[in-house]
């Protein structure tokens, strides 16, 4: 991250202790990551935004160098552990809300607790479980179902976890080298430590609950009115979703732009970063 200093420091929250990283000076922006990665996965963004705003880069609960309680893996917990470190930790009242993968329902949980807060959404990669197109695309994300597992995965991946995750960051990608050797070394570095590979699972076990709070909210009329981008790869064949994120958040959000990101599987924020980084102030430029 050239030219751009960043800080790593850690909140004593409710329940967890959490790892963030902060960079730049300006509007709030917050950017979540997703499974099986960390912080770090923004890190060809942070640069790009940094240059105009304060960004804001938390390891989510449970993984990267944040604590790994034994719950608390649905989406709306750990959204109010992201509201917790904004709102009673950094004094930030409205910031602008970007979450990829796994960090998507957790950046739509947020943003349905506050909406007052949250000035703009993007949600990248990923769809809202139980609204619009099936988050398991009907079990070809083979790995949400054995994630679901009780206890077997755990058995089965440990002192296995860099063959394990390696497999994603390759096939999961369709530019081969957007995330290198040092990059996985250092995903590997923090899911291998204890806790970690459950604590990642544990979002997955968490789908059937996710998809109930969220068909209760959307069947209760709600709605989202801040602008929300939803983005997709468009390279299915490397698991990217292409326009399914838009017609998921159409369902329940009034102001919703679509991108499709050519040449570009699932890991957007580091196949493209450019691309994403424009498209994400183009965003914020949107937003009141």
């Amino acid at each position: 991250m050239t030219g751009i200093d960043c800080t790593h420091a850690y909140a004593h929250l409710t329940g967890v202790l959490m790892h963030y990283v902060t960079a730049g000076h300006g509007d709030p922006v917050v950017l979540l990551h997703g499974w099986p990665q960390t912080w770090r996965e923004w890190r060809h963004v942070i640069p790009l935004l940094a240059r105009r705003y304060r960004v804001i880069a938390p390891d989510l609960r449970g993984l990267g160098d944040s604590s790994r309680p034994l719950d608390g893996y649905d989406s709306r917990t750990l959204g109010a552990d992201v509201g917790e470190l904004l709102a009673h930790h950094l004094g930030i009242e409205r910031f602008h809300l970007v979450g990829h993968d796994w960090g998507g329902p957790t950046a739509f949980a947020l943003a349905c607790q506050r909406p007052d807060a949250v000035r703009s959404l993007a949600i990248v990669d990923v769809t809202v479980p139980g609204i619009g197109p099936d988050l398991s695309q009907g079990g070809r994300r083979w790995h949400h179902a054995f994630h679901m597992t009780p206890d077997l995965p755990e058995r089965l991946i440990e002192g296995r976890e860099r063959d394990y995750l390696t497999w994603f960051y390759r096939e999961f990608s369709w530019q081969p080298d957007a995330i290198g050797a040092q990059d996985i070394d250092e995903y590997v570095r923090t899911y291998s430590q204890p806790g970690a590979m459950r604590a990642g699972f544990a979002l997955y076990r968490s789908i059937p609950r996710n998809v109930a709070d969220n068909r209760a909210l959307h069947d209760s009329g709600f709605r989202l009115r801040m602008p929300v981008l939803a983005v997709g790869g468009a390279r299915t064949e490397a698991r990217g979703r292409a326009g399914e994120p838009e017609l998921s958040l159409r369902e329940i959000a009034d102001d919703v732009q679509g991108m499709i990101v050519e040449d570009c599987g699932h890991f957007i924020p580091e196949e493209q970063p450019q691309l994403l980084a424009q498209a994400l102030m183009g965003l914020f430029g949107r937003a009141k």
